[in-house]
C-alpha cells in the first residue's frame, strides 16, 4: 500500500538584487492553505495512513527559532508555544528537527510516497535537497511532484465558511476604499476644488488633500486600507484616468487628471502649468483594487466620473450604462452547474444590441447582431474575459480554471466543441484571454468584470474604424471614454449567487457621491 507524506517548504524573506534590503513578506498561497502560517522560512511535514494510529492526519510544523541578533532589527517568531496555541497541528518544532522527524516518519510507514510543491521551479520556495535525496534513498519510500499541485488547487477552487468570511472582509474593506475615494473626489466639487490652505509651518493634513493625479487616488485608497488593518494590496493597483483607461493592466499611476487648456495626451500636462483656474476635463478614473485580508483577495473595479461636476459626460454616461447592463445580464445567469462560457457570450451580445442602439455597430437586415458576433469584432471592444477564480491568489487555481480533454484540449460548452459551433457562440477569439472556462460550482468565488475599451492598438489591430459593421464617425465621439469596466466579486450559492462587494455600482448613487450631492 502506498502512503502519502507531504513536505511542502514556506516562504522566505527575499532581498532586493545583491543588497540586505528585505523585500514584503506574503506567504506562499498553498503553505498558506495548508497550514495557515505566516512565519518565514517554515515547513510542513504531514501523513496519513487509514487503519493506524495515522488514521487522522499527522501534521507537524517546523517554524524557525528566534536569533538574539535579529530580534534587535526585526520583529521575532513566535515561540513553540504560542504557534501551537495558533496553529491546528500535531506538533509544532523548528527546522533542525525536520530531518529527524522525516527519518522517523519514512522508517514507520514502508511504501510512503512523499509529495512536493514543483522541485526546482522559481515558482515556488524552495526545499533543501537533501530532504528528497534522503527519501529517494530508501528502498521503500520515493518523491513525487506531480500530484499534489494539481490537488490543492482543486481543494482550493470551492471555499470553506472561513475562507468566504476572509474573502468578505477583504471586499468590504476595499468596497469602503473605493467609496473614500469617490467621496474625496465629491468633497473637492462641492468645495468648488479648492485645495486646503495649510499654515506656512505645516504640510497639508489628509482632510485638506485633493484628488488631481492617479497617484494621489492610489494613496487614498490604499491608506484606506491599511487604516482597516489590510497589510497588503491583492495586486498592483490599477487608476487609470482619462484615455489611459483603455489599458487593461495599467499600473503606473503616475499621470494627472486632464485638464485644459492642455490637450489631454500632451507630454506636459503636469501641475507646472496648472493656475488656480484650471478646470478638471470630463473624463473617467477607473479604479481596479483590492486588499487581502489573512492571505485571501478582493478584487473590485469602479468606474467614475470626474470633471463635469461629477458627473459622467453623455457619452461616457451611455458607456457605462451599457457596461452595468452587461454584469446585470451576467448576474442573472449564476448558479450551479452553468458553464463559464455562457457569462461571456452574454456579454458579448449585450455589448452588441448596445453598440447598435448608441449606433457605433450598424443595424439592419445585413448587420445583425448573430453576423456581428460570428465577426468576432466584439472583442476589439471587450478583449478580456468576463472573470475569473479568486481565493488566495487574485487570479486564483489557474491549472483547473480551464479543464483540458484526454487531447489536452480545454473543454468548452456544448456546440463551441463541435464543428459548427461558431454560429452559436462566435470565433474562438472572443474567448482567446478567459482565464476560466469551466462549469461554476457551489462554493467558487468568481469576480464577473465586463468591460468596454476604446484602445487604439485594439481598434487598429482589427481595423474596426473601416468594418463595414462600423459607423467610424459615430465610433469617434465615444473613443474619448478611454474604457470603463465594472467588477464585484461574487460567491456560487445552492440558488445562484452573493455578491460579496459592497460598493455600489448605479450611475444615480455613482455622480450623486462624485459631484458631493450626497
Amino acid at each position: 500500500m502506498v502512503y502519502p507524506v507531504l513536505l511542502v517548504a514556506g516562504e522566505s524573506v527575499g532581498f532586493r538584487h545583491d543588497t540586505d534590503r528585505e523585500l514584503v513578506f506574503r506567504q506562499e498561497s498553498n503553505f498558506y492553505y495548508l497550514t495557515g502560517c505566516t512565519v518565514p522560512s517554515s515547513f510542513l511535514l504531514a501523513a496519513y495512513q487509514p487503519g493506524t494510529s495515522l488514521e487522522q492526519p499527522s501534521v507537524d510544523l517546523f517554524i524557525p527559532e528566534a536569533n538574539e541578533d535579529d530580534i534587535m532589527w526585526s520583529v521575532p517568531p513566535p515561540s513553540l508555544a504560542v504557534a501551537a496555541e495558533s496553529h491546528d497541528v500535531t506538533r509544532v518544532d523548528h527546522p533542525p528537527a525536520l530531518q529527524g522527524a522525516f527519518e522517523t516518519l519514512l522508517a514507520a510507514l514502508p511504501g510512503a510516497l512523499v509529495h512536493t510543491l514543483p522541485r526546482n521551479s522559481p515558482l515556488y520556495p524552495e526545499l533543501p535537497a537533501a530532504y528528497a535525496a534522503y527519501a529517494l534513498a530508501q528502498e521503500s519510500a520515493a518523491v513525487t511532484d506531480a500530484y499534489l499541485f494539481t490537488a490543492l488547487h482543486n481543494a482550493r477552487l470551492t471555499k470553506d465558511v472561513y475562507e468566504i468570511e476572509a474573502i468578505r472582509h477583504a471586499n468590504a474593506i476595499s468596497s469602503r476604499a473605493h467609496e473614500v475615494v469617490m467621496r474625496v473626489l465629491g468633497q473637492a466639487v462641492k468645495n468648488g476644488l479648492r485645495q486646503g490652505v495649510a499654515a506656512a509651518d505645516r504640510p497639508l493634513l489628509p482632510g485638506e488633500w485633493l484628488i488631481e493625479k492617479e497617484a494621489e487616488a492610489e494613496a487614498v485608497f490604499v491608506a484606506s486600507c491599511r487604516r482597516e488593518g489590510a497589510v497588503h494590496q491583492a495586486y498592483l493597483p490599477i487608476v487609470a484616468a482619462s484615455t489611459r483607461a483603455s489599458t487593461l493592466h495599467y499600473c503606473c499611476n503616475d499621470r494627472e487628471f486632464s485638464w485644459g487648456p492642455v490637450a489631454p495626451h500632451d507630454h506636459q500636462n503636469t501641475s507646472s502649468f496648472a493656475t488656480e483656474e484650471k478646470q478638471i476635463q470630463p473624463q473617467v478614473l477607473l479604479i481596479d483594487a483590492g486588499c487581502e485580508w489573512d492571505c485571501y483577495a478582493a478584487d473590485i473595479t469602479r468606474t467614475m466620473p470626474v470633471g463635469n461636476g461629477g458627473k459622467f459626460s453623455p457619452e461616457a454616461r451611455a458607456i457605462y450604462s451599457l457596461v452595468l447592463e452587461m454584469q446585470y445580464a451576467s448576474f442573472a445567469l449564476l448558479k450551479p452547474g452553468l458553464h463559464w462560457d455562457e457569462v461571456h457570450l452574454i456579454c458579448h451580445r449585450t455589448l452588441i444590441r448596445g453598440f447598435q442602439r448608441l449606433g457605433i455597430f450598424r443595424s439592419s437586415a445585413e448587420f445583425t447582431e448573430e453576423a456581428i458576433l460570428a465577426s468576432g469584432l466584439g472583442a476589439a471592444f471587450f478583449p478580456h474575459g468576463v472573470g475569473h477564480s479568486l481565493g488566495l491568489d487574485v487570479h486564483d487555481v489557474p491549472s483547473v480554471s480551464k479543464p483540458t480533454d484526454s487531447a489536452g484540449k480545454i473543454t468548452v460548452l456544448g456546440d463551441g466543441a463541435k464543428e459548427g459551433g461558431e454560429a452559436k457562440w462566435g470565433p474562438v477569439n472572443l474567448y482567446r484571454y478567459l482565464r476560466l472556462r469551466r462549469p461554476l460550482e457551489q462554493g467558487m468565488v468568481v469576480t464577473v468584470e465586463p468591460g468596454i475599451y476604446f484602445s487604439p492598438h485594439l481598434l487598429g489591430r482589427a481595423q474596426a474604424h473601416s468594418s463595414p459593421f462600423v459607423d467610424a464617425e459615430v465610433l469617434k465621439r465615444y473613443e474619448p471614454v478611454g474604457g470603463v469596466r465594472i467588477e464585484d466579486v461574487v460567491h456560487i450559492i445552492e440558488s445562484g449567487y452573493e455578491n460579496l462587494t459592497t460598493v455600489r455600482s448605479d450611475v444615480e448613487w455613482l455622480e450623486g457621491v462624485c459631484s458631493g450631492a450626497l
